[in-house]
């Protein structure tokens, strides 16, 4: 059995092992793969895995050797799903791994909007309270999230995951998502996006990317926020028009914003996000805590193990 891992190098920069895959055959990985070498370095591999190479009808085309494709995360639109699924190809994801992770640092990005945490350690580091004629000081607003009604659109895992978090910190919690859940009503109230918008004082988004959600975030909808409102983004880049979010930070409808994730990555030099004010931009990282990666590699093993024993799992084409 040939397994490929076209670009592991973000699930995996070294400190996990590849053992348990390289179990079920002969297993070559590649930090990253470009484009024009993807059907090359499959060659005759029975198995993919991948986090964000793509991989096209013509690909799959040129190596009919493929019976799997593994995709080392939730998010799957680099595969054609459908050609996959014409000629026998289970896709497989994984479903969840990384809600703790991500709901921790949703809480991380919004504390640092509130407090500013990393600007004062480094303005106490280069000298400035030790000059300081008083006993405390601070250079931004400071904010605190009790009683501060937080909009969540997504409540999936996710969402919930942050919803609970929200009411640890004494938040009113509201919810926007395309179904409901007896366990999401415990957390929040599900309202319609335009009360959403309207009623809380951050908002969050937690959805997938879909025709629906593409540029959600827009100028019109931000109209409808709360002015000094704040912005989370850890779901998909493309949810929110990078330029609409810019110009109301530039005017101040928006107190403040922070995003994890763009509408392109690596980054462009010329997104309209990197010279806004009061934007806090990481780079696609809330995922990245060792525990959630190791998860990702076991589900995986999982997943190759039920292929081979005749009973896919975690496919999302077939």
């Amino acid at each position: 059995m040939k397994i490929v891992n076209l670009d592991g190098f973000a699930l995996n920069p070294g400190d996990l092992s590849w053992d348990a895959i390289a179990r079920f055959g002969d297993l070559t990985v590649y930090d990253r793969t470009p484009d024009d070498q993807i059907i090359e370095r499959i060659g005759d591999a029975e198995i993919v895995l991948l986090n964000k190479t793509p991989i096209t009808a013509a690909t799959l085309d040129a190596c009919p050797s493929i019976k799997l494709i593994c995709v080392l995360a939730t998010g799957y639109n680099v595969v054609d799903c459908d050609a996959a699924k014409a000629r026998g190809i289970p896709v497989c994801n994984v479903p969840a791994y990384g809600t703790a992770a991500v709901a921790q640092f949703t809480f991380a990005l919004l504390l640092e909007l509130c407090h500013a945490v990393g600007h004062h350690s480094g303005a106490v580091h280069s000298g400035r309270w030790c000059e300081s004629k008083d006993f405390c000081f601070w250079d931004t607003p400071q904010m605190e999230l009790a009683g501060k009604t937080m909009g969540i659109i997504g409540f999936g895992r996710i969402g919930r995951a942050v919803g609970s978090i929200a009411k640890a910190f004494g938040m009113n919690v509201l919810a926007y998502n395309r179904s409901r859940c007896a366990e999401g009503e415990a957390i929040g109230n599900y309202v319609d996006l335009d009360a959403l918008l309207a009623e809380s004082d951050v908002v969050t988004l937690h959805c997938p990317l879909t025709p629906e959600t593409q540029n959600l975030i827009n100028a019109e909808n931000i109209a409808k926020m709360k002015d000094g409102a704040i912005l989370l983004n850890t779901a998909r880049g493309p949810a929110i028009d990078e330029q609409a979010v810019a110009d109301a930070l530039r005017s101040g409808k928006l107190r403040g914003a922070a995003v994890d994730v763009i509408s392109r990555e690596p980054m462009d030099k010329n997104n309209p996000l990197l010279n806004a004010p009061n934007c806090i931009i990481t780079p696609h990282m809330a995922w990245a805590p060792i525990e959630s990666r190791q998860r990702i590699m076991d589900c995986t093993v999982r997943s190759i193990q039920a292929f081979l024993d005749g009973a896919p799992v975690n496919t999302v084409n077939m």
